[in-house]
């Protein structure tokens, strides 16, 4: 009996892990990094892609002159909006269709602020992130022409709200 007992006990210490070192708890270099530490320079400091530029300047470009075409079209609109009559009179009617021609004359805007998205969604697809520089360019071109298509956006509610439709 006493035999098997000291069979199974030396069985059993032959399946048991070989000694190793277990890894220190000591704290790591990585956990003495203060993570408040300010970040000297993005990772990727490039300039700005030159086609990229390009096609940027080029939208707002078609946005200014659009807008142009916008500020006519919108004048003609708000001159007669304010000599229009009562709904559905001449006037009236003729202060409508100035003012369908003046949304249509927005089209170069949107047009341009769509594809400044669109330039910047395509690019983050097809490369995986943006490139700061190429960020900073795409947001500049978008705050501009947003800033066009805002204010054309309101002079259209105006008009709009001046012949009660």
């Amino acid at each position: 009996m006493r035999r098997t007992i000291f069979l199974l006990i030396a069985t059993l210490g032959a399946c048991a892990p070989p000694a190793e070192t277990p890894p220190s708890l000591a704290p790591r270099a990585a956990e003495a990094i203060d993570p408040r530490v300010p970040v000297v320079r993005p990772m990727n400091d490039r300039p700005v892609d030159a086609v990229l530029a390009g096609r940027l300047a080029d939208l707002v470009t078609q946005a200014h002159g659009g807008d142009s075409g916008f500020q006519s079209k919108a004048e003609a609109a708000q001159r007669l909006a304010a000599a229009a009559g009562p709904p559905q009179s001449e006037s009236w009617i003729a202060a409508q269709e100035a003012l369908s021609a003046a949304i249509e004359a927005r089209a170069p805007t949107a047009t341009a602020l769509g594809d400044i998205d669109a330039l910047g969604a395509d690019k983050l697809q097809s490369q995986g992130g943006l490139a700061p520089a190429d960020l900073a360019a795409i947001r500049s071109a978008g705050d501009e022409v947003g800033g066009l298509d805002q204010r054309q956006a309101e002079v259209i509610k105006a008009i709009q709200r001046r012949l009660g439709s």
